[in-house]
This record gives C-alpha cells, structure tokens and sequence, in this order.
C-alpha cells in the first residue's frame, strides 16, 4: 500500500492537521484522512500523519506499505540518517517505529511537495488554512 502523508500547522506552534491518502498498488486512492489534532508545531503534525498512515493502512490489512512524505527532516529521522534529539519527538518517533516493524515490508521516502499536493491540501485544510479544502473518508483523488 502507498501511503500519503502530511502535517500542517498555522503559526508553529498553532492550529494545527494532518492529511493522509492511502493508495492500492496502481496508486489508486483507497481512503483519505484530514483531522484536526489542535494545536501543535509542524514536526508533531508531520509525525502524527504518519503514525496515523501507518494505523490506517493497518486497518485495511497492509502488510507492506511505502510512505512518502514532503517533511525531509521525517524521512531522514525515520531512515536513521538525522537522530531525533527534541524530547516531545522521541514519544511520537518510536510508536512510529513501532508501527513499522508491524509490516513485510516499510518504507519511507522523501518526494518534493509537488508530488504530495493531495495530503498536503488536506493538512492545510484540517489546520484552518484559506483556500484548502478537504474532507475525512474517500472519495477524492489525489492530484500529484
């Protein structure tokens, strides 16, 4: 399963949301999520879309997911490359890990933004931003 994620905040810390679009083998989206998580920096918002993915593409009965992510700092906390040293990360990091180690196969990617539009337009709009749009279940493509 593909698995699409993105946080948002307005103001870091602020009101913060998540987007999550979940997709079959031919990229195909099979569910969405846009949820307010209140208020929060961007790193815990990009943190919690992926802890939710993961829970997500669990409940549908993955049992390999590739995550790709537009947060760099993310990717490369979760691929070992950074060390996550802010301490109300390391909670987040290691049920993310957690999750993880629960399929076949994980893995998590880094794609530039405009690869992530669709989770990114439903982390806005979960976090209040003008002009996005978004909605919590399917359907809804993805727009990359």
């Amino acid at each position: 399963m593909k698995v699409y994620v993105d946080g948002a905040s307005r103001g870091n810390p602020g009101r913060a949301g998540i987007g999550v679009v979940l997709c079959n083998e031919r990229d195909e989206p099979v569910k969405e999520v846009s949820e307010a998580i209140g208020e929060t920096t961007n790193n815990v918002a990009e943190y919690r879309a992926l802890i939710r993915g993961l829970e997500e593409a669990r409940a549908l009965g993955a049992d390999a997911v590739e995550v790709f992510t537009d947060s760099e700092l993310l990717a490369r906390q979760m691929n070992g490359l950074y060390g996550v040293h802010a301490p109300h990360l390391l909670p987040l990091y290691r049920r993310a890990k957690t999750l993880l180690r629960l399929f076949r196969s994980a893995d998590v990617r880094h794609i530039p933004r405009s690869l992530n539009r669709r989770a990114d337009t439903l982390a806005k709009a979960a976090a209040g931003e003008e002009g996005a749009a978004g909605h919590e279940s399917f359907p809804s493509a993805p727009s990359r």
